[in-house]
């Protein structure tokens, strides 16, 4: 059953509809391999701005950041990210990669906007910036596993299952839960770890996601599952 006292799209799904999933059949857990890895999807200040502020005015900084929507998620990255380390699973990086006149996609057309002129908007927050030993992972398009090194990773660290955080629910983490589960990983999204602009996009994103390509899981519960799967 997809609908719960705690699912994270309670109040923006329609009773009818979650019905209407669940007859077809939709929304069952896959669970969880052995040999994780833990993606942060696009944590950068270009999708949060520099302060914890107000949507609106984190919009003035970067047109792209989500301001006082994004940084509760990323407390529940850093935890997630420290629960990984101690148990030595692997951390990547997927990110933005600075997009100037050269950069291909057609973003120019759709969303000029994300082409920020300002290197700071590149940067990771200290908050849940990589460390030592994590894998970063340059990328132009919205999945983290197109015509980027992230799959080759993957392959060689012998990873059966993605754990997803960070930025956007509906769009680049969205893309690359699609991807990974096209790939035949076993997917994990944590609801409170990844963020969008809009609560309602957020919650319909992570009900589609977990009708048909995820589980998505709390971070108390990623945190568990990580522990569980020390290396």
């Amino acid at each position: 059953m997809l609908a719960t006292t705690t699912s994270p799209w309670l109040g923006h799904i329609s009773e009818e509809d979650v019905q209407l999933y669940d007859a077809a059949g939709f929304g069952r857990t896959a669970g969880f391999g052995t040999r994780p890895a833990v993606l942060v999807i696009d944590v950068q200040y270009r999708t949060l701005g520099h302060e914890r502020a107000p949507i609106q005015e984190a919009m003035r900084e970067y047109p792209t950041a989500c301001g006082e929507r994004g940084w509760p998620a990323v407390d529940r990255i850093s935890e997630v990210l420290t629960a990984a380390r101690s148990a030595g699973v692997p951390v990547l990086y997927p990110h933005v990669a600075p997009k100037d006149g050269d950069t291909p996609g057609g973003f120019r057309g759709k969303s000029p906007s994300l082409a920020s002129p300002e290197p700071t908007a590149y940067e990771f927050p200290a908050e849940t910036a990589p460390q030592p030993g994590d894998l970063v992972v340059p990328k132009d398009h919205p999945s983290a596993f197109f015509a980027t090194r992230l799959l080759t990773h993957l392959v060689e660290l012998g990873v059966d299952t993605v754990i997803l955080t960070g930025a956007t629910t509906s769009g680049c983490v969205r893309a690359s839960a699609v991807d990974a589960f096209s790939y035949g990983f076993k997917v994990g999204v944590v609801a409170d770890a990844v963020y969008d602009r809009t609560e309602r996009v957020h919650a319909v994103s992570l009900f589609d996601l977990a009708s048909k390509y995820a589980d998505v899981v709390p971070a108390a519960d990623a945190v568990s599952y990580l522990a569980r799967a020390a290396r």
